[in-house]
């Protein structure tokens, strides 16, 4: 071996594994499990066991030539490849040993700072703090204030509730043409509800001590993308299967179900960061959830429309008036008023939109800034004499949308207002 390439690839020399034989029976265990997936993690695994197992830790630089077989000139400082891969397989050992039914009393982890394998006792499991969004803001990563994860017991409560309504107003919400054209499609419905995906931040120990949402990362893809881009938080951020779902989105699928659910058609729940692009043109897609949840369903719905959507997620911005509507949600959340002991009403706005999707589907959005929106508008569009009076506003059967003022208190919708609706094949 060259002088030269000794210089790039350094190797710095630690005492000898601590536990041999442990070390090499979970080397062993993991590669055998196949939790490791593509050829390149698994080259990286073999190669830090390999010097695991030889008591070294290799330099960024010595990985990036031997495992990816980079040039002696790869700048490691420019490139995050060696750490988004080690992100990558922390996470796949972390999934590994997470898994049911994975007995042992030990496993594998890669010690901050270094680039190797260490065996060490299985630590106890212990939920992480959890905070939950106050208000969504734009840019970088907003902490997450205290609430709780919806379960899917909750859901699966709000498929129930369709029992309970009377047969003649659902046959009547059936056939309007809002609803008519997506029912007598023979196409696969989607009922797709917003999320917030969210990751887990850790502390120098590896350790998630928060859960945190970025508003520009909304699947397992956007979050590889997304370390590649500010690789200083390839060791901070991790994906922890968590998922946040507005409880407004229950409400709202008890009464989409209603209508949707006794059609004999395969219908399907997806949570938004699960959706693949394709399934936008494959299947009739329902909608559900937060403006700021819509993912990349968001450009298609708003490239054709009147309505834009403001930076903060808690604006809709009408483009034919040049009026702008804010939720007052979120300005109370930041800077709640003085108890009166009298409730106050605050305003919340609910969007609608019916459009004909890129491969002749149907798609259709309820959708809102923050949960009165949302419930508000489920309401209005699987009501029978809510429904008759759009009808008489515009031709529904169109591709259409509309934008609702939601009057609010402590949470509840009590009512909402008709502020504009449209054809949106009319320019």
């Amino acid at each position: 071996m060259s002088a030269e390439y000794d210089a790039f690839r350094p190797a710095t020399v630690t005492s000898p594994a601590e536990d041999e034989d442990a070390l090499r029976s979970e080397v062993n265990r993991v590669q055998a499990s196949g939790v490791l997936g593509e050829a390149r993690l698994r080259r990286m695994f073999d190669y830090l066991a390999e010097r695991s197992l030889a008591g070294q830790s290799p330099k960024e630089i010595a990985i990036a030539m031997d495992v990816f077989g980079k040039s002696p000139d790869f700048d490691v400082s420019q490139d995050a490849l060696v750490r988004v891969y080690i992100h990558k397989l922390r996470k796949a050992l972390d999934e590994y040993y997470a898994s049911p039914g994975n007995a042992g009393n030990t496993e594998l982890h890669i010690p901050r700072g270094e680039y190797r394998l260490k065996v060490s006792a299985k630590a106890p499991d212990k939920t992480p703090d959890v905070e939950v969004p106050a208000a969504p803001q734009s840019g970088r990563g907003v902490g997450l204030r205290t609430g709780a994860l919806l379960g899917a017991a909750l859901l699966v409560g709000a498929f129930a509730m369709w029992l309970w309504t009377p047969r003649s107003d659902v046959e009547r919400v059936r056939a309007s043409p809002i609803w008519s054209t997506l029912l007598k499609d023979d196409r696969p419905i989607i009922i797709v509800v917003g999320d917030y995906y969210l990751i887990g931040e850790t502390d120098d120990s590896m350790g998630v001590n928060r859960l945190i949402r970025e508003y520009s990362v909304n699947s397992k893809n956007d979050l590889d993308h997304y370390v590649q881009e500010h690789p200083e938080l390839a060791d901070r951020y991790m994906d922890v299967g968590l998922r946040y779902l507005p409880i407004s989105t229950a409400f709202a699928l008890r009464d989409v179900m209603v209508v949707l659910a006794p059609e004999n058609r395969r219908i399907t729940v997806s949570k938004m960061s699960d959706i693949e692009p394709s399934s936008l043109k494959s299947a009739d897609i329902v909608y559900i959830g937060y403006l700021s949840g819509m993912g990349m369903l968001q450009d298609l719905i708003f490239a054709g429309s009147r309505f834009s959507v403001g930076d903060s997620y808690d604006e809709v911005f009408d483009k034919r008036t040049r009026i702008s509507y804010v939720s007052e949600i979120g300005s109370d959340i930041m800077d709640p008023p003085q108890p009166t002991g009298k409730e106050k009403t605050y305003h919340d706005y609910g969007v609608f939109e019916k459009i004909r999707g890129p491969g002749g589907n149907t798609i259709v959005v309820i959708s809102g800034t923050r949960d009165a929106g949302v419930t508000q508008t489920a309401e209005v569009f699987t009501s029978a004499q809510k429904l008759k009076d759009l009808e008489q506003k515009s031709d529904v059967r169109l591709s259409m949308e509309a934008l609702l003022e939601v009057s609010a208190v402590d949470g509840v919708n009590l009512n909402g207002k008709l502020l504009a609706q449209s054809n949106r094949d009319l320019k």
